[in-house]
């Protein structure tokens, strides 16, 4: 029987008074949406409220709603987002399509992928919002494209986010050599192009295809068209890339027919020319922005490490696997390293408008790392970079890089060795938990000579920390190959801050400080988190599993849907190839000691942000290491990057890992678990094969899983 209010009158004056009152809060989607709109994280939100984070997330999903002390800020700052963003169907579609003035000022791309900025409008308006009647009618009435629209798969969450009428076809499509363009959500267009320029009209006239900007001084995504090789063939390029010169350059000779064809027709590629990603662009005509980006899936754009499976895959699911990734990610624009970067600057977008004078000019969006590249402190480059090179610098410099430390076998103790297994533990995206309320430098670096050491302040300090004596069945939580240091040397604000928390007392020589700061990595951090958790939620491990219950998920996740499991890897790839971007070393043969290269041009190579993620992220596992001693008197046998290997009485982390009378996990050491920075299962061998590698020098937590997995740091 369905419990009835014993007085429905009273019950509804309670709600009218309620109303009434303004103590009613907008739905838990608009409230999201309002957030989203104006660019701020839940980190923001319950910093500006005084409450966890946890009580933001609870209160979007309608999970709890605000105690009466929190309820009036919550509705103020609610009201106050309204006013300034009102629900999209309050605007008309006219009003959408005009030039939004804080758009004038929009993100830049990395160097080597944007179009000239003095051809391409930074504002975007996307492309028509409907499809020509032929074309919708040829694309009904060809039954066998549309036939091989994948079915929808029970209890998966739906791809699509709220619906653009800019762009009513999603982000992209895949062009297969019939005319068959796969989009998202099982959606078929019929593309009548058979030349490249034919492909780029139709994409930006008739596709409808596109993304909106992820933040509001952003830009809107370019529609993405990716080619099978088919239709690679059909567009006139070669199915693979071929010649010395190709190869060597991975893109077209400039005297090829199809690039020739791009510049008779008034059509412009970026710097890197016709390769794997290439984009084509034109001045904008007005308001309107011009490009589409291309990728070549037979030209290797989707790298199998990063994208496991997915080039052997119908079009279909190749539309799939790519859509969900635009949509919960970022619409692809080359490697998902490359993308990982673009996240970044898409959602810290360098500039924005300023009214000024009556009229609308582009200034410094404040959080974000400016428009303009910014050299490092030379303790922060590396030793090609111009500024050590011009400048002899010899004093030097940061290695805070992942863990690569094996355990003396010496220090193996007969109780270990007897021990039957060992099981390697892995951290879930453990460089995504580093970058989570980060605070990073802004501003350029400044010199000082003997400081007093800040933990708050982010920057590079040149220290001796060699007289420190730690046990050694542990690795340093100061060096990568976990050795205790010989002497001074330059370490990241954290490194240092965990030495002090140790109970040791620091005292810098010298360091290189940024005044201006601020957590730049949060939206990015938010926005892969989420798109982490969702997606293994798709795959079957959610979040309120047991742990026996998740290890048991987490053995045949990648089975229980091939498209999903690719996504999850490529959202992994992003976040590794992300941070390793923030420090792009020079390439090519030719290349010179002190000459600059693209990388090092562009706003966001930024050697001491990677350094402070890597450094809070071996600071992160050291603290569990210490806290694992703390609460099962368990030491490691090895650890590699994210990947933690221990002496184990039985098969699986539930034999060793800490847990109370009650089962519950014990908080500070390991714990297993879905969200960035809990741990799943790597691997179980015996322990006679890991004592075995370890007294051959070789880490077993890189053979831990049954192959011979290399570290992966993101470069």
């Amino acid at each position: 029987m369905s419990s009835q209010p014993s007085d429905p009158l009273a019950a509804v004056d309670a709600l009218l008074a309620a109303v009434e009152a303004g103590h009613l809060l907008p739905a838990p989607a608009e409230r999201v949406r309002l957030r989203e709109a104006a660019g701020l994280t839940q980190a923001a939100v319950a910093q500006a409220l005084g409450v966890r984070i946890p009580s933001i997330q609870a209160w979007e999903e309608g999970r709890a709603e605000p105690k009466p002390e929190r309820l009036q800020a919550y509705r103020r700052l609610l009201e106050g987002l309204s006013a300034r963003y009102p629900a999209p169907a309050a605007h008309s579609t006219a009003l959408t399509e005009t030039v939004d003035p804080p758009a004038a000022a929009t993100a830049a791309s990395p160097a080597a992928d944007r179009p000239d900025p003095n051809t391409v409008s930074p504002t975007t308006v996307g492309p028509s919002a409907a499809l020509s009647s032929a074309t919708v009618a040829e694309t009904a009435a060809r039954p066998a494209a549309t036939s091989r629209r994948p079915a929808a798969r029970r209890g998966a969450k739906p791809a699509t986010t709220a619906a653009d009428p800019r762009f009513p076809h999603g982000p992209l499509v895949v062009l297969d050599g019939d005319g068959s363009a796969y989009g998202v959500d099982g959606i078929v267009l019929d593309c009548p192009a058979t030349t490249m320029v034919e492909l780029v009209e139709w994409t930006l006239k008739e596709s409808g295809l596109g993304a909106p900007r992820l933040n509001r001084n952003g830009k809107d995504s370019d529609p993405l068209v990716v080619l099978t090789a088919s239709a690679a063939v059909k567009l006139g390029l070669p199915e693979r890339l071929e010649g010395r010169e190709e190869r060597r350059s991975l893109r077209l000779a400039d005297d090829h027919p199809v690039v020739q064809q791009i510049a008779r027709a008034k059509w412009q590629l970026t710097q890197r020319g016709f390769g794997p990603w290439p984009r084509i662009y034109r001045k904008a005509q007005g308001s309107a922005r011009q490009c589409v980006q291309l990728a070549v899936l037979s030209w290797d754009a989707l790298d199998t490490r990063a994208w496991p499976a997915v080039t052997d895959m119908a079009p279909a699911d190749i539309a799939r696997v790519l859509g969900v990734y635009a949509q919960r990610v970022i619409t692809p624009r080359g490697s998902t390293a490359v993308s990982g970067l673009e996240l970044m600057t898409a959602l810290r977008p360098p500039t924005r408008a300023v009214h000024e004078s009556g009229t609308w000019v582009s200034g410094y969006n404040p959080g974000s790392l400016g428009s303009e590249p910014m050299d490092p402190a030379p303790p922060e480059a590396i030793a090609e970079h111009p500024v050590v090179v011009n400048s002899g610098w010899n004093g030097g410099f940061l290695n805070e890089e992942a863990y690569q430390w094996v355990r003396d076998p010496a220090l193996l103790s007969d109780e270990e060795c007897l021990l039957p297994y060992a099981v390697g533990l892995d951290l879930n995206t453990a460089f995504l938990a580093a970058a989570a309320r980060l605070t990073v430098g802004l501003s350029a670096p400044d010199h000082f000579h003997r400081p007093v050491f800040n933990k708050k302040i982010p920057g590079s300090w040149l220290a001796d920390l060699s007289h420190l004596d730690l046990d050694p069945r542990l690795p340093s939580p100061f060096t990568p190959d976990g050795t205790r240091p010989t002497g001074p040397a330059w370490y990241q604000t954290h490194t240092l801050a965990y030495a002090q928390e140790l109970g040791h007392d620091v005292h810098p020589i010298e360091a290189y400080l940024r005044r201006e700061t601020g957590a730049y990595l949060d939206p990015w951090h938010d926005r892969l988190k989420t798109a982490y958790i969702d997606t293994l939620a798709d795959l079957g491990v959610a979040a309120d599993l047991t742990d026996a219950e998740f290890l048991a998920a987490m053995e045949h996740h990648k089975q229980t849907d091939p498209a999903m499991a690719a996504v999850l890897a490529a959202i992994k790839a992003t976040v590794k190839g992300g941070i390793g971007k923030l420090r792009e070393r020079p390439q090519g043969r030719t290349y010179r000691d002190g000459d600059p290269w693209p990388a090092m041009q562009r706003p966001t190579w930024r050697p001491d942000i990677r350094a402070a993620v890597i450094s809070k992220a071996r600071v992160n596992m050291h603290r569990k290491l210490t806290n694992m001693v703390k609460l099962s008197g368990l030491h490691p046998l090895a650890v590699l990057s994210d990947c933690v290997v221990y002496p184990s009485p039985g098969a699986s982390p539930l034999d060793f890992l800490p847990y109370d009378a009650s089962g519950k996990p014990l908080t500070g050491g390991f714990r297993l678990g879905p969200t960035p920075g809990l741990a799943k299962l790597e691997g179980v061998q015996e322990m006679s094969w890991a004592v075995d590698l370890m007294e051959k020098g070789l880490n077993p937590a890189r053979h831990i899983k049954g192959g011979d997995a290399v570290l992966d740091d993101g470069e």
